[in-house]
């Protein structure tokens, strides 16, 4: 046993994504999608739509119950101010039997105000979520057996950061990992539906030894949120990965380890993981990061892993201003590839750089999510701000409330589909806006053929 934890933590294998690897992002035609252009209809036009995510198996493979496939948004009021959105965050969930047309099925929380008012419980949780709104997690169909095509009822677990208090009279930004189960899902001739009552638990927060609490940050940004469920093919081990930070207590004297000057180590982004060594989707013990960005990133949003040809591909989002003093990144999606889930991750395309807007149209989308098909990898994200004409996000904010609307997209953005050759990758072209196949569906032709450009793009 070591009586130095740091000298117990250095032990383990922990990737860092290094200001000299970052330093080499450039946009390219691997990696550039094309310019978005608004739908001719919103997925629902009554809501904001930002980040989402598919529901899927133990195994990883989407779910489908009946015929349908399910994702779920953090979603907003469409007539709030798109800055404000993130303040009143709901999950919605909607439901689709060809993954292009989709169906609001309602937020998935129902809550009476006699609910929320009394804080009402059950014997084995919390009968309304935690926080005074949610945001990004990802949502497990368990069945019986763990056989992904069983036709048995599954259970579902929907896992989510629970961010603020609840009932709160001011805004606070604490953040934990949370998770609601015990709900069903029920299909007819007429569709599927979500319902309660959900049992809600909090499932993890930070230790402040491997993972920053709030107090001890330092950072422009505080992260301990975006559960995400995975379970090793490899192994067997069941898993939840998720955003944080690493804490720096002195960074004069941790400077050499980070190969990075003191006042870079405010940003100091990580991905974090924790384990269940039962295999039980709510039992959970933190272990060190997977990968760290100290020195080079606050940010490392939505982490998520794809195993594809024996590789594990780890992707996040990030945005510009998140980069320490001295780098120059976007907001894109990044990557990282391993042999192993705890390997030694390298960056794709030696930068980490795997799909980012063009110049012309920086903001257009964001919040990728990455998963498999066939020998592809199909990437999903959100229609975030465009027509900006060199206007910056800051910028956005002063402009006219109706301005503010007109240039937030609030829905599904295009799917871009990547190649995907080692430590490499390039696009290969786009599906429609919110076009979420399953693996044995074919991919239309019509995009299939793309060039990249500053201009954005032709396809």
């Amino acid at each position: 046993m070591h009586d130095d934890p740091q000298s117990a933590r250095e032990e383990r294998t922990i990737s860092r994504w290094t200001r000299s690897q970052a330093a080499a992002i450039r946009r390219s035609e691997e990696t550039l999608a094309p310019v978005v252009y608004p739908p001719a209809e919103d997925i629902d036009p009554d809501v904001h739509v930002w980040d989402t995510w598919l529901l899927r198996n133990r195994d990883g493979t989407i779910a489908e119950i009946d015929g349908y496939r399910v994702i779920f948004s953090l979603t907003a009021p469409a007539d709030l101010l798109p800055g404000k959105r993130h303040d009143v965050a709901t999950i919605r969930y909607f439901y689709s039997r060809d993954g292009r047309e989709w169906t609001c099925g309602g937020p998935v929380f129902e809550e009476s105000a006699e609910q929320r008012s009394a804080g009402s419980r059950t014997e084995s949780g919390d009968s309304v979520p935690f926080g005074s709104r949610q945001w990004a997690g990802s949502a497990l169909y368990d069945r019986r057996g763990g056989v992904a095509d069983d036709d048995e009822d599954g259970q579902l677990y929907l896992y989510y950061t629970a961010s603020g208090t609840r009932d709160e009279t001011d805004l606070t930004y604490t953040q934990r990992l949370a998770v609601g189960s015990g709900g069903t899902i029920e299909t007819d001739d007429d569709g599927l539906e979500i319902s309660g009552p959900f049992d809600h638990e909090i499932l993890l927060e930070p230790d402040g030894t491997e993972y920053e609490r709030e107090e001890q940050s330092r950072g422009m940004i505080y992260t301990f949120r975006d559960p995400w469920f995975f379970e090793d093919p490899q192994t067997g081990e069941t898993c939840l990965l998720f955003e944080a930070n690493t804490p720096v207590p002195d960074p004069e004297l941790e400077s050499d380890r980070y190969d990075a000057d003191p006042e870079h180590l405010d940003f100091n982004g990580s991905v974090g993981i924790a384990v269940s060594p039962s295999g039980d989707p709510t039992e959970w013990e933190l272990e060190s990061p997977i990968l760290e960005g100290v020195g080079t990133n606050q940010e490392l949003e939505r982490p998520h892993l794809v195993v594809q040809n024996g590789r594990y591909y780890l992707f996040l989002s990030s945005h510009e201003h998140t980069f320490a003093e001295g780098l120059e990144g976007y907001d894109a999606l990044y990557g990282f590839v391993a042999d192993s889930l705890r390997g030694e991750y390298v960056p794709l395309n030696e930068s980490g750089l795997v799909l980012t807007n063009p110049e012309s149209a920086p903001f257009q989308t964001y919040s990728w999510l990455a998963y498999p098909h066939r020998e592809e990898i199909l990437v999903s994200s959100f229609f975030n701000y465009y027509d900006l004409r060199g206007l910056s996000l800051d910028d956005v904010a002063h402009l006219p409330d109706d301005e503010q609307q007109r240039r937030f997209g609030g829905t599904l953005a295009p799917t871009v589909r990547l190649g995907v050759d080692g430590t490499e990758t390039r696009v290969l072209g786009v599906l429609d806006h919110g076009h979420l196949p399953l693996p044995r569906e074919n991919l239309p032709t019509l995009f299939s053929s793309y060039r990249g450009g500053d201009g954005g793009g032709e396809y």
